[in-house]
Order: C-alpha cells, then structure tokens, then sequence
C-alpha cells in the first residue's frame, strides 16, 4: 500500500492517539517521561521552563504543523526538557517513540518533511537567540507579536492572535511587565495593534522590525519607564559611548 502522510498525521492507528486539549492544559510536563512526540494539528502552544530556584520563563511558542517533544527521539528513557501547554484549543497526534521512529526508517517522506521540521525550528532558534542579543525590548515584543500573528504565512490577514498575559510576553521578550505595557500601549496609538481583551495585530508593526529608530520618531510618546532590564541598560551606554 501507497503510504499516506496526510493521514498518518491525521488519523489514530498503532502507536497514535488523538489527543483533544483545552486552554492552559498541559500537553507534558519538564522532567515526565518522553516516550512521545506529539504532531500539533491545530491551536497553540507554548513551551515554559522552570529553573532549580523556581523561576519560570517561556521560550517557544507553538503553531499548527510542528512537532513537540522531539527530544522522545533522542534516546530511549530521556525526560522532557521544559514544559508543553495549550494556550488555545488544541488537536495533537500523539505518536509513541517506537511508532515515529520506525515509520521514519520505512517511509522517506515523512523523514523528509521531519528534517524540514528541524531545519525550521533550528533557524528560529537562531533567530531568536540573536533577537535576544541584539534588538530593543521594542523590537523583540514587535517580533514575537508578528509570529504569534503567523506573520509572512501565505495569504495571512491581520488578525487576532492567542490569549496570552503581559507577564509571558515580558518573560519571553526579556523584560519588565511595564515595558511591555508601555510599548503595547505605544503600538496601539500608533495603529499597529488593537486591542480589547483579544490583541489584533497588523501587519504595518512589521516597520518597528525593519526601522531601527521607528519609535523614536514620533514626538508624542514619551520615554519608557525606567525599570529597563541591565540588558537595555547597557545597549543604552554602549549608543552613548
């Protein structure tokens, strides 16, 4: 028989289960067994870990069409390393270890489309590592907002994005709740976001990305508050110097 790959990441069958998720539910949690990988088919998700002291920081956020958990692949008897939780309604696959693993070896197109995955998820990571390193605050919430907003999908509309707390987009922009309150307040203003209890993002805060002084050009907005991270404390005496 001609292998399916729609289906088999579609349907139940030997080693796979659908799995229905609700908001805020946990998909797995940092330090469980990981005996599966689970294929996201619809909703959101995002991955959060937790430090020895109990601090608690977000460090990916999930779409539709990428797989969680691929550390399961990695060895047998491994842990999860963070944690996976829907922030939205949520279809998964869960597909067990040995299931994934021996389809893979049989059928070239899904190892075909997992390497496409992992390409994918290690140019983020990149990506993200030096928006870390070397953008504003500003800039980093304006780029989580955008991906968040499936950005550059083809045929994307503005639209809303998942419900998510100013405390987790501080902890994955690096940064103060007011700051970000303060720079979500600026977008909105300026038109590039609406918000009432849902958040719309437009595609025109793509500017704050590609204009390094974008914000700093409009004359009605005042400075952001002083509780700036040491990171943005620095970036601001190194402009000085």
């Amino acid at each position: 028989m001609t292998f399916d790959l729609a289906a088999f990441l579609e349907e139940a069958g030997v080693g796979r289960r659908v799995v229905q998720l609700k908001p805020k539910q946990i998909i797995f949690s940092q330090g469980s067994s990981a005996d599966s990988i689970f294929y996201l088919r619809t909703g959101r998700a995002k991955l959060t870990v937790v430090s020895p002291d109990g601090k608690e920081a977000t460090v990916a956020l999930l779409s539709a069409g990428e797989f969680i958990g691929e550390e399961s692949l990695a060895s047998v008897g491994g842990v999860h390393m963070a944690t996976a939780t829907a922030i939205a309604v949520c279809t998964a696959l869960r597909i067990a270890r040995e299931e994934m693993i021996r389809v893979m070896h049989e059928e070239r197109s899904l190892s075909e489309m997992y390497l496409k995955f992992l390409l994918a998820r290690s140019m983020r990571t990149q990506a993200d590592l030096v928006d870390q390193l070397f953008n504003s605050s500003e800039k980093r919430l304006a780029r989580i907002l955008l991906l968040m907003a499936e950005f550059g999908e083809p045929g994307s509309p503005d639209q809303f994005i998942p419900p998510i707390t100013q405390e987790t987009l501080a902890e994955m922009v690096g940064t103060t709740r007011s700051r970000v309150s303060f720079f979500m307040n600026r977008f909105r203003k300026l038109g590039l976001i609406e918000y009432n209890g849902r958040i719309r993002v437009h595609k025109s805060l793509l500017n704050v990305i590609l204009h390094d002084q974008y914000a700093e050009r409009d004359p009605h907005v005042t400075p952001p508050p002083a509780s700036a991270t040491s990171r943005d404390r620095s970036k601001a005496a190194s402009r000085r110097r």
